[in-house]
């Protein structure tokens, strides 16, 4: 297990600061220009929802992790950025795919705020909010067949089903004080990893990279998408609602049962377990039930040792980039997973 995490995982200005992506940023930032061209390109539509809806969730401000480690995974190996423009259609692919499946999230647990802003499904309704998710989809595909890859268009395709098969089990684990540590973990290895590992790989793929050389960008992708969403999970609980952009505690008030509540459950005695029971189970929450689930997950050590285990899942991958080519690219691979446990938000 990874040592413990040298500030206190409940402060969110003490995790602050301690990496950045800016390195990640800057090296693909031609790469990412032309995707965010693409990306707007392809929500043209004529009929008139589509591109507003589209851009409301494309440009609230999100990290646009998951293509520019496609981006930054054709960089490792070289590929003619200006030559060829494969591995820009799969990055914006690989956006279009997250960006659908958070128009269906939302629908789903009926959120009400993003990133800070209201939700799709506020401003348009649920059937809007599903019908655009699948438009986005369908460009999606069509970008991978442009590409001419069938072995990129075989690794994403798959990853659309793993997805939505971890959706579907995660709905079954809501509400579900039962729910084990593996079962999660399946969850969040197919709603949330698959995507990571799928975009990092296909990166390889249009540059050449070899067969142990794609397993090493699968991992690599796999194990920063696990650290991604424990840290989510944990923050869920512990950050800041001005930073996370979102209502702290929305995974108590739609009955998720994360991490950080396995544990916190597990360790609890009979009356925090009928807290539990009420909370989650029976979906009776106030505010001041935020508070009290953070404070009993504080006193069982359950978000620290959430915070921990996405250390440990974050050194994992930076331990797969040395079976890849060293260098600048390497490099800001490794601090983006650095990242993924000192962000908060």
């Amino acid at each position: 297990m990874a040592s413990a995490l040298p500030h206190p995982a409940n402060d969110a200005s003490s995790r602050a600061s301690t990496a950045s992506i800016d390195g990640l940023v800057s090296l693909v930032a031609g790469d990412m220009g032309r995707v965010n061209d693409l990306i707007l390109s392809r929500t043209i539509s004529d009929v008139s929802m589509i591109p507003e809806l589209a851009e409301h969730l494309i440009s609230s401000g999100g990290k646009r992790l998951r293509p520019m480690l496609t981006c930054a995974a054709a960089r490792l190996f070289d590929y003619p950025a200006n030559a060829a423009d494969a591995h820009v259609r799969l990055a914006a692919a690989v956006e279009f795919m997250h960006t659908a499946t958070l128009l269906h999230d939302d629908v789903v647990d009926e959120s009400d705020q993003r990133r800070g802003k209201p939700t799709a499904r506020m401003i348009w309704g649920n059937q809007a909010s599903v019908l655009v998710g699948d438009f986005l989809l369908g460009q999606a595909f069509q970008m991978m067949v442009e590409t001419g890859s069938m072995e990129a268009l075989g690794v994403l395709s798959v990853t659309s089903a793993i997805i939505a098969e971890g959706e579907v089990m995660q709905l079954v684990a809501a509400k579900n004080l039962a729910t084990s540590e593996d079962q999660y973990l399946k969850v969040i290895n197919a709603k949330t990893a698959q995507l990571f590992s799928a975009a990092a790989e296909v990166g390889g793929i249009v540059a050449g990279a070899d067969a142990d050389q794609r397993k090493s960008l699968e991992a690599y992708g796999r194990d920063l998408g696990i650290a991604f969403q424990l840290v989510d999970d944990a923050l869920d609980y512990s950050g800041e609602q001005a930073a996370l952009g979102k209502n702290t505690g929305d995974d108590l008030r739609e009955g998720k049962v994360t991490l950080p509540v396995i544990l916190a459950h597990m360790a609890g005695n009979t009356e925090e377990r009928a807290f539990w029971q009420r909370t989650i189970v029976q979906g009776d929450v106030t505010d001041a039930d935020i508070t009290h689930a953070s404070g009993l997950m504080t006193r069982h050590g359950a978000l620290d040792e959430t915070f921990r285990r996405a250390e440990a899942c974050a050194d994992r991958a930076i331990s797969h980039l040395s079976e890849l080519p060293s260098g600048a690219v390497a490099d800001a691979l490794a601090e983006a997973a650095r990242f993924s446990v000192r962000r908060i938000s």
